[in-house]
């Protein structure tokens, strides 16, 4: 369970026990009902705390110990965090070293002392609480743990019992609905790169550096003032100092020279280690070539292609035409069935827009019409579209709350990028699917030459490459990781061309494979087969994905012009 905030000074989540100093009480109830002593219930003496300077606060929790995630569950460090002292002077109060629990039981009794949970409080909620800063009377408050919905919230009390009002506030919730659709949402249908100029592209201002010109001689030895006032919002929105740089080194080049002009070559080595995802959509369709680079032929094209996609769209699904039997059939079956752990694929206005992308390109494309892992190929697209109108997870969000332009823009630019991506990779769905199997030998072949033991092995227990690689190649390893993950790979994808999708993503699942060289070399073959099947990525983020496409750039540098170690040149 995740809280608002912290406690003034620490929180405890177990039995009751006091400070050397009995004016402090600290009391916990893990059955729900209040109670207070003053001898402690721990095991371990709590006379080496020192006093605190206040004398007025007190700390109460209701909500049972066992409902909260263990705070040193994500680090076990052996420093000790110093708590800030409550007034000038007083001794600072250290929290508690995570204690060794009893295995195989779940209450806090189990602990080797009985306060065991305790979070260090953020600056703002123990000024708080510090005495004399309340407005109740001059009375500090304190925070107290109050059962909820969710499991429990802090909250603001009096020691009489009586609540006040915070400051702080649980995090927001995230926007639903139309609440989340941007209010600029259908000017940046007209133009996408309208989006630069609602960007905040300002360094916080504790970070940023005022003029030499702005300053004036006499304050040349005084020390640096932040421009505005620092807030806990502003810090999350604008991010670290070098995620605002790179923004703005985005936003330079797509807004181009005196001609407006964008210049790919530096916008592609720029991609390659990640977009922003608020400038991906304009990137992306810049690195596919869908949105021209010259400013002067930018907007037309995207109406006219906009345009062309609505015509195809109604002449496809005129009531008076019969539509391709088998190819509607197949779509109709995969299209529910596409990513169904995304909430954002199961509603209805979001599996219809995927039956008019497929099934257009079918029939524009009837040497291969549709193959099933198509369906995956187009959700990245249709996700990322999504995210420039929306101020809310694209995952979670409905599209039918989108207004209409907006939606068949999403569309169709979803359709004319999947096409885009096609076209490098045809063979890999035309009869026989050459490309794939050209893919797979060629992976087989790279393994054995990075990897020998690893190839050995999978050749002594009769695993074929084709038995796991060609869904890896069919579906660009979507169904191995998660939409957010293959989206970051694609940025890179997109930054090294367009036919990264067949040659670079080769390096990509050869350095795919080998990482799990070890767990490999210890199974039979069921064990290799169900364990490639399903392998363990469901906690990946952007750290293990550039991990392992550093790995395949230096496959690629290595073995792309060693093309005579291929038996398939």
């Amino acid at each position: 369970m995740q809280h608002s905030h912290a406690p003034p000074l620490a929180r405890v989540n177990s039995h009751s026990f006091t400070t050397p100093s009995s004016s402090i009480l600290y009391t916990s109830n893990t059955s729900g009902s209040s109670s207070s002593s003053s001898k402690p219930h721990a095991t371990r003496s709590t006379s080496s705390l020192p006093t605190p300077a206040s004398s007025d606060i007190f700390y109460s929790s209701s909500s049972s110990a066992s409902s909260y995630a263990d705070p040193w569950a994500a680090d076990d460090s052996d420093t000790e965090d110093v708590l800030p002292s409550t007034s000038r002077g007083a001794m600072p109060i250290p929290a508690p070293r995570r204690p060794p629990l009893k295995v195989g039981s779940g209450k806090s009794e189990s602990a080797a002392f009985s306060y065991t949970h305790v979070t260090a409080p953020s600056p703002e909620s123990y000024r708080a609480a510090s005495p004399g800063t309340a407005s109740n009377g001059g009375r500090a408050a304190a925070h107290r743990e109050s059962p909820s919905k969710d499991g429990g919230a802090w909250e603001i009390v009096r020691e009489d019992g009586e609540t006040v009002e915070s400051e702080e506030t649980a995090a927001p919730k995230m926007k639903e609905g139309k609440e989340a659709v941007r209010p600029d949402a259908l000017e940046l249908v007209e133009d996408p790169f309208r989006a630069l100029s609602s960007m905040n592209l300002l360094l916080p201002p504790k970070l940023a550096r005022p003029s030499r010109a702005a300053s004036s001689p006499g304050d040349s030895d005084s020390p640096e003032k932040p421009i505005g006032p620092v807030t806990d919002s502003l810090l999350r929105r604008t991010g670290s100092v070098r995620t605002e740089r790179k923004r703005e080194r985005f936003a330079n080049i797509l807004a181009g020279g005196e001609d407006g002009d964008v210049e790919m070559s530096e916008l592609r080595r720029l991609s390659w280690s990640g977009i922003p995802p608020e400038l991906r959509p304009i990137v992306w369709q810049l690195l596919l070539a869908y949105t021209p680079s010259t400013c002067s032929r930018r907007l037309p094209t995207l109406q006219r292609k906009r345009a062309e996609y609505a015509s195809a769209v109604a002449l496809a699904f005129d009531p008076t035409r019969a539509r391709d039997g088998p190819i509607w059939h197949q779509i109709s079956i995969d299209v529910p069935r596409t990513n169904p752990g995304n909430r954002l694929w199961q509603f209805e206005s979001t599996q219809r827009a995927l039956e008019r992308i497929l099934y257009v390109w079918a029939i524009r494309h009837p040497a291969s019409g549709y193959v099933q892992g198509i369906n995956d190929l187009a959700t990245p697209f249709f996700e990322v579209f999504l995210s420039a109108y929306i101020d809310s997870d694209p995952e979670i969000f409905d599209p039918s709350h989108l207004p209409p332009q907006v939606l068949q823009a999403v569309e169709a630019d979803t359709f004319w990028c999947l096409s885009k991506l096609l076209d490098g990779i045809q063979d890999n769905y035309i009869h026989s699917q050459p490309g794939i199997q050209r893919q797979v030998r060629r992976m087989r072949e790279l393994t054995s030459r990075i990897d020998a033991p690893l190839a050995a092995h999978l050749e002594a227990q009769g695993v074929e490459f084709i038995q796991f690689a060609f869904r890896w190649v069919n579906c660009l390893l979507m169904r191995e990781m998660s939409v957010k993950n293959v989206i970051r790979m694609w940025d890179t994808y997109l930054a090294e061309g367009t036919d990264a999708f067949s040659h670079f993503h080769l390096y990509v699942c050869s350095a795919f494979l080998v990482k799990w060289s070890q767990q490999l070399q210890g199974m039979d073959f069921q064990g290799i087969i169900m364990f490639l099947q399903s392998l363990p990525t469901q906690d990946w983020g952007d750290h293990e994905i550039e991990l392992l496409l550093s790995e395949a750039f230096v496959l690629k540098s290595v073995w792309q012009h060693a093309q005579n170690h291929f038996l398939d040149r």
